[in-house]
């Protein structure tokens, strides 16, 4: 991957503004791949009782994880935009550990990238969601 798509894919996760304020960091990204984790907050909980983060908050990683992979990938474009995203939620997120999701292009047309994606917290073994999402490939 070329250091401009990397940047670029780096700029558009901090410049985000639902990003920045899910306090989303890039763990790792290249070639069709991406890490985002994003920290435990209580401002993101959906439930008082459990203090479990709220699963729109999950969506929204995995969606920006996504993208981000489609935007590194060698044979798209710069920029995306999401045409579907579905996600099974596996079970609730453990409160007080961050969330990380790892999206990866697994096949690439002319005009749409297919993603799969997983969000876990430090139970790598049991994830938290899944995802399997469409994304625009413009201008290729």
């Amino acid at each position: 991957m070329s250091a401009d798509k990397s940047n670029i894919a780096r700029q558009f996760i901090e410049l985000i503004p639902h990003s920045k304020a899910l306090g989303m960091q890039i763990v790792s990204i290249g070639d069709g791949l991406a890490e985002i984790m994003m920290p435990y907050d209580e401002r993101f909980i959906g439930d008082p009782k459990t203090r479990v983060i709220h699963g729109g908050a999950v969506s929204a990683l995995m969606d920006t994880c996504g993208g981000a992979a489609v935007m590194c990938h060698p044979d798209a474009p710069a920029g995306t935009a999401t045409i579907d995203l579905r996600i099974d939620y596996m079970r609730a997120a453990t409160p007080g550990q961050a969330i990380t999701a790892r999206a990866e292009v697994y096949h690439i047309t002319r005009s749409v990238a297919f993603v799969r994606a997983t969000a876990c917290d430090d139970d790598t073994d049991r994830p938290v969601a899944t995802a399997t999402g469409a994304f625009t490939v413009e201008g290729r």
